[in-house]
């Protein structure tokens, strides 16, 4: 399984994390080659070396070729170049070459992925950070996800990054990404409703939904941007190392700030995971007896744990003490995570005490592709070891288009076990 770790010491943006791909060994050509087939025109693309506080570092920009104007339009992240860490570029909305006001919405930018040359695979990971970017902007301005209009992370340099970010993801065959919690700036960013706080509201609103951790450093200025709070939210397993691995390859992809004290980049680590058997590893198994929990409140326990980054999550009946009906919940983390999930079920049940218990685990070796369908790219998953394979429909990608396309999912779900079908050349069951 190809791992990658996100170091995010001084931060995360959309450049950063392109620039840091190619560093690790991605192809700019496949790069230029996907993002062409977007049809989307104004800009070109940079390539370069950059030094951060002696580290040499891939610098990667996207220069419009008509350089956009906040118009004071409605985004909390269009930031004044005097104060932000300036890593996504943000120009408000971009300008195309046959009109000056273009606005996109998500539809529009999933319309213009979908019917470009991208693999499944790349499309599925660019439209689920996007999606992720849609949630976080429709509660920030009160508004259905389906009327929010991108401003910023609409913009031709950020559909760039992201889209870019995907591309060389798939290029590079990445299975899993892990990341560092996020470091952030301090001090405030202007926009059209005035000076507000670092984080910006959507980064906010990312990090919270998302249960990203987020540590704030002595740096003036925004190190998480919220195409980089995205890309973190939309592909992160987890935020924690393997407890023993080597590294095979690194990649520092440049921020266009520099810092007395931090270099400005994004370092990206590709992990082989070592362990004494392959497929064998350690997890935590936590649980608690509860009879005195309302089902509501378990049900949104169960939820905030998976949130959280929890690898499973289960409740079974069970008869307590004086015969009183309760339940058994049941948390799997792994091994470093241990104390953080004691105190979330601690925060979100009844219970005044969990056991705690390691677990040895053999685990099928995994990867995510993605299946092209009438509805768009679903996610699949295959499992092997020796000799054995399975593979179904990733449910939770068929229900974000069902969702999407107002379709019952039984449809979507259909079409993705007919195009794994082809794929594999035999009939796949659900």
């Amino acid at each position: 399984m190809k791992t990658l770790y996100f170091d995010c010491a001084s931060g995360i943006s959309g450049d950063m994390t392109v620039a840091a791909l190619l560093d690790l060994g991605g192809d700019q050509q496949v790069l230029e080659q996907g993002l062409a087939s977007l049809g989307v025109s104004g800009y070109r693309l940079k390539f370069g070396r950059a030094e951060k506080n002696g580290i040499d570092a891939f610098d990667f920009t996207v220069e419009l070729d008509h350089p956009a104007h906040d118009h004071g339009h409605d985004h909390d992240h269009g930031h004044d170049h005097d104060h932000d860490h300036d890593h996504d570029h943000s120009h408000g909305h971009e300008h195309d070459h046959d009109h000056d006001h273009v606005h996109r919405g998500f539809g529009d930018i999933r319309e213009l992925i979908e019917a470009s040359s991208l693999s499944p695979r790349a499309k599925e990971l660019s439209l689920r950070i996007f999606r992720v970017v849609a949630e976080a902007e429709a509660k920030v301005h009160a508004k259905p996800v389906d009327e929010v209009h991108f401003h910023e992370v609409g913009a031709v340099d950020s559909i760039v990054d992201i889209v870019g970010t995907a591309i060389l993801l798939d290029h590079l065959e990445v299975e899993r990404v892990l990341c560092s919690p996020l470091s952030e700036g301090q001090g405030t960013i202007r926009c059209q409703h005035g000076v507000i706080p670092i984080p910006a509201p959507a980064t906010l609103e990312i990090v919270r939904t998302h249960n990203i951790p987020l540590r704030i450093t002595q740096n003036k200025g925004e190190l998480v941007t919220p195409t980089g709070a995205a890309i973190v939210a939309a592909l992160a397993d987890g935020f924690a190392v393997p407890e023993e691995f080597s590294v095979t390859a690194v990649g520092y992809g440049a921020g266009k700030r520099n810092y007395p004290h931090t270099a400005n980049v994004l370092r990206v680590l590709d992990l082989e995971e070592e362990g004494p058997q392959k497929g064998v590893d350690s997890v935590c198994e936590l649980t608690c007896n509860l009879d005195d929990i309302a089902s509501e409140a378990l049900a949104f326990a169960c939820e905030e744990l998976m949130a959280a980054g929890a690898l499973d999550v289960w409740v079974t009946p069970a008869t307590m003490k004086k015969g009183r009906p309760g339940h058994i919940l049941s948390v799997l983390c792994q091994p470093q995570r241990q104390e953080e999930f004691f105190r979330l079920m601690l925060r979100h049940t009844s219970t005044i005490g969990v056991r705690a218990s390691l677990r040895e685990r053999r685990v099928m070796e995994r990867r995510q592709l993605a299946v092209e369908t009438p509805y768009g790219p679903v996610i699949i998953k295959e499992s092997t070891m020796e000799g054995v394979q399975k593979i179904k429909v990733e449910f939770e990608s068929a229900k974000a288009i069902a969702r999407e396309k107002g379709l019952p999912i039984d449809r979507v779900l259909s079409a993705a076990y007919a195009a794994l079908a082809r794929k594999y050349g035999e009939k796949m069951q659900d």
